[in-house]
């Protein structure tokens, strides 16, 4: 893409080694905001991870029927979110599996690979979405491929044991809960403020926010 005033990125990955701690951090990132950001920080902090690795899904079949932003867009707005922070990195795994829907046991499948087994590997996720891992595809393999750290807001109770445990009991070993203080920031109402004229400056960086207007983004409302 070049009448984006980014151009064509492509970012390290770190290196393979023994005793690498990753942080795998999946989600649409349409756009990406500061509430992304701040839980992968404080994930990397919390956990000492060497990186974390951001990795915008390409067509994500939950999200089948509703429109999503083109790969390539969403891909740019987080580098530009993430370029700043040396602990960060983007991949294209997901958005490079050219139309084709993509699943997290692909992707996690790809980076155990990409690390011989020789690097944790930690998938950030939200507390929505840890409650629904069971229906995720070969959710069951999951477990063995890496460590799940399931975000959510202060006094928010996932009860994991009753839920989750009860079905696949070898998950509870595999996820941990990390509270982080709630941010009402969303994707979703950035979007809406855009169709609505509203300003989104401090709900995602600067550069994203110039991004968005510049290639004239989420203009019009969606169904």
């Amino acid at each position: 893409m070049t009448n984006n005033g980014v151009g064509t990125m492509t970012l390290q990955l770190p290196e393979c080694r023994d005793g690498l701690c990753v942080g795998i951090m999946g989600g649409t990132f349409d756009p990406i905001h500061l509430g992304h950001l701040v839980i992968a920080e404080e994930v990397r902090i919390q956990y000492e991870l060497d990186k974390v690795i951001f990795v915008p899904t390409g067509y994500p079949p939950h999200k089948a029927k509703r429109k999503v932003t083109d790969p390539e867009h969403r891909y740019l707005m987080t580098v530009l979110a993430t370029i700043n922070n040396p602990y960060f990195t983007v991949s294209r795994v997901e958005i490079d599996r050219a139309y084709e829907l993509t699943y997290t046991i692909d992707t996690l499948r790809f980076f155990n690979n990409y690390y011989q087994g020789k690097a944790e590997i930690y998938f950030i996720t939200g507390a929505d979405a840890i409650m629904d891992i069971l229906s995720w595809k070969d959710y069951g393999e999951l477990f063995s491929l890496c460590h799940f750290i399931a975000v959510t807001r202060p006094g928010y109770n996932l009860n994991i044991e009753e839920t989750i445990g009860k079905v696949c009991p070898q998950a509870l070993s595999r996820i941990e809960v990390l509270e982080i203080p709630a941010m009402q920031i969303s994707s979703t109402l950035i979007r809406q403020r855009v169709v609505a004229g509203k300003p989104i400056r401090y709900l995602t960086p600067d550069a994203v926010t110039q991004y968005i207007y510049k290639n004239g983004l989420y203009r019009h409302a969606r169904e």
